[in-house]
């Protein structure tokens, strides 16, 4: 049996926040940096024959569909276009839920990096990031992570180079 694949999901911060003005769509436009923290929740994951199990250890996390990680398992699976095993995922919830640090978002990554690994789709970075953009506005950063600027609902993305002597 092969072994399961952890992924670590890092939290970020704004450093910066522009609230530009109201969108068609009902979201803002915004201007901000983003930058990603060393608090992170960690994520497994292992092959099952079918469907998504979510598990947490954070009591109360509703682990059903409502959930950014079940919703991005099943968004990746509809896309392969081909069948796909299901998943069992572990979280294990470091980042506060609802502080702003975007763990959900970090979380929903990391499981389309991860499943995609797991099941061997070969989506690419453009593939992956479009995929990441339906999921919420900070899911595409934190696919990438690092430093950079956000534009649009923050989904617009240009790297920046590390911040010398930041401790994050």
């Amino acid at each position: 049996m092969p072994l399961p694949l952890v992924y670590r999901a890092h939290a970020k911060i704004n450093l910066y926040l522009d609230v530009l003005g109201k969108r068609p769509d009902g979201h803002h436009d915004l201007e901000t940096i983003f930058q990603s923290v060393s608090l992170y929740d960690e994520l497994t994951f292992a092959k099952q024959a079918k469907g998504i199990t979510l598990t947490c250890s954070m009591p109360g996390l509703e682990l059903d569909g409502a959930n950014l990680v079940c919703r991005a398992a099943r968004r990746l699976a509809q896309v392969a276009g081909r069948a796909v095993p299901g998943a069992i995922i572990h979280l294990e919830k470091n980042i506060p839920v609802g502080a702003g640090l975007a763990g959900g978002s970090s979380d929903a990554a990391a499981t389309l990096a991860a499943l995609n690994t797991l099941w061997k789709l070969g989506l690419d970075e453009v593939q992956l990031r479009t995929l990441a953009s339906e999921l919420g506005a900070d899911v595409p950063f934190c696919l990438e992570g690092g430093a950079a600027i956000g534009l649009g609902r923050g989904d617009w993305l240009t790297p920046l180079p590390p911040l010398e002597g930041a401790a994050f």
